[in-house]
């Protein structure tokens, strides 16, 4: 399928491990040259070696905190500087801590806020512009199967990660004239470190294993199974691609069928 890709410039946030990663990798594989950023200088620099490898485009790194604003717009404005250009944006952030409501203090809705929020909000300010000037652009988040159906003991996430939702419908009217897409993906439950973390979080509370607590997980799916991190990324490709042209302000799941309602 042509994607229409090639030569284009992604910047993928939160892309040294995970979906992050595999996204960064799939865009690269489509020919796109791609700017990634993360906390991990180390893990980082490791992803973009592998990328270069893999698909023998441009790749640039920078560690970049995505809570802070300052950074993001340094981060961008190097992306622009390097290849003269933004294309695609996919603000991606790990997810909060595993936390009933009563548990969850104000200090770390504070941080849910500003790592899965307001970093959305962050990217779209310095990237936006950058597309309006080519009338042509795609804005992604990543977030979760909490924003259609929330997930037990995930209650920061539930709640902020509905607020990026909100977020995506009302860029995608102001900015659909500029020729921007913007779109939501919302993963089931994946085969990353985020999970594993879920998993020992689970294990210690319910007292079950952590292949119980993965059992439990798949089976939930109409699939059977959790996703594979590049069953998320193809999704997200596609989304950037020409193929998907006329398709904005939406919510994409990818949970092999977990959603339960129509």
């Amino acid at each position: 399928m042509e994607t229409g890709l090639k030569g284009r410039v992604a910047v993928v946030a939160g892309s040294s491990q995970g979906i992050g990663l595999a996204t960064a990798e799939a865009f690269a594989a489509e020919g796109c040259n791609v700017a990634i950023c993360a906390r991990n200088g180390a893990k980082l620099e490791a992803a973009a070696k592998k990328i270069r490898a893999q698909s023998r485009v441009e790749v640039l790194t920078q560690a970049v905190d995505v809570t802070d604003g300052v950074a993001v717009h340094g981060f961008v404005e190097s992306v622009a500087k390097r290849f003269g250009q933004v294309d695609i944006c996919v603000a991606n952030a790990g997810g909060p801590p595993a936390k009933g409501f009563l548990a969850a203090s104000i200090e770390e809705w504070r941080k849910a806020v500003d790592t899965n929020f307001l970093s959305a909000v962050h990217f779209a300010r310095e990237v936006i512009p950058h597309m309006q000037r080519k009338c042509w652009g795609r804005f992604i988040t990543l977030t979760s199967i909490s924003t259609k159906q929330p997930v037990p003991d995930l209650v920061l996430s539930n709640a902020v990660r509905a607020a990026v939702v909100g977020l995506v419908k009302t860029l995608s009217n102001e900015f659909g004239k500029d020729g921007i897409l913007v779109n939501n993906v919302g993963p089931g439950y994946t085969a990353t470190d985020r999970l594993k973390e879920l998993a020992d979080a689970k294990s210690t509370s319910q007292g079950k294993s952590q292949d119980e607590i993965f059992a439990t997980w798949a089976a939930d799916s109409a699939l059977k199974r959790v996703a594979k991190p590049r069953e998320v990324a193809d999704v997200i490709v596609w989304l950037a691609s020409e193929r998907a042209s006329y398709v904005t302000g939406q919510t994409i799941l990818v949970d092999g069928g977990a959603y339960k309602g129509l």
